[in-house]
């Protein structure tokens, strides 16, 4: 299981990368085929954002503990937003329900509280002990209205299907027959559950997967994080293109996180 974890957070974090100079982009509008800095946030290639940042919290948390301590991330979440820590260089982008969040020390539960916040750093979730109510409560952290912590669970269970075996066509169901012109790109949270699953089961490559994910255009490093983390799961560490990985920036504090 540890070696399948390292290939779902350097999974994410590559593919976090990769959309991070296209964020807010509107799909159709550029062409990404590499891996790029500067672009929307001006970051050297290679750099990725928030959602590995707390991913890596949460790995780090069970690292140390053995077990899902809400108090304990919500701490790590504070630390990175104050602080920088599990980033490459700080803080440069973070979603304003979470924010608002962490200033106020508790979840926002309202109907349009359900950015994908939460969601994008919850796959490494799949990897522990974590049950139902766990997963919900992680996500309450920031993102407490049930639309928010059921996807978080829902993408849990994928996770986990993956990991036993399952094919992305089983994981997708339905989501994977949509016309791309269905497949929104945005930051509600059902919208890059979707996605992401759309992306894995229509292509036949970690590259090609975390590729279209970014082409979608929008929240590009969101969409392709989420679809990244499941398709390191599907393909290994070792399928991902050796020159992302290269470019790769934090490795070291990738590292230190897994557990």
């Amino acid at each position: 299981m540890a070696r399948i974890l390292r290939d779902c957070v350097y999974g994410q974090a590559v593919a976090d990368a990769l959309g991070v100079p296209y964020e807010f982009r509107p799909r159709g509008s550029f062409r990404c085929t590499d891996m790029v800095g500067h672009g929307s946030h001006n970051q050297p290639a290679g750099t990725w954002g928030d959602d590995t940042s707390m991913a890596l919290a949460i790995c780090d948390n069970y690292r140390e503990l053995g077990r899902i301590d809400v108090d304990d991330i919500r701490e790590r979440f504070v630390r990175w937003y104050r602080d920088g820590a599990y980033t490459v260089n700080g803080l440069f982008d973070i979603g304003n329900a979470t924010r608002e969040a962490l200033e106020r020390g508790h979840g926002l539960a309202g109907e349009w509280d359900n950015g994908n916040g939460s969601l994008m750093r919850t796959v490494p979730l799949a990897f522990t002990d974590a049950t139902d109510d766990e997963v919900r409560a992680a996500s309450a952290i920031t993102h407490a209205h049930p639309t928010s912590t059921e996807a978080c669970v829902a993408i849990v269970h994928i996770a986990r299907d993956l990991i036993a075996g399952a094919s992305s066509a089983d994981v997708a169901g339905d989501i994977a027959a949509r016309p791309v012109d269905e497949i929104r790109s945005g930051g509600f949270v059902r919208d890059t559950f979707d996605a992401a699953l759309w992306c894995l089961a229509n292509t036949s490559s970690y590259a090609e997967c975390t590729l279209a994910a970014v082409n979608l255009g929008d929240d590009t490093d969101t969409t392709a994080a989420v679809a990244g983390a499941l398709a390191g799961i599907v393909y290994g560490i070792e399928r991902i293109p050796l020159e992302w990985l290269n470019k790769l920036r934090g490795k070291a504090l990738i590292e230190s996180c897994l557990f």
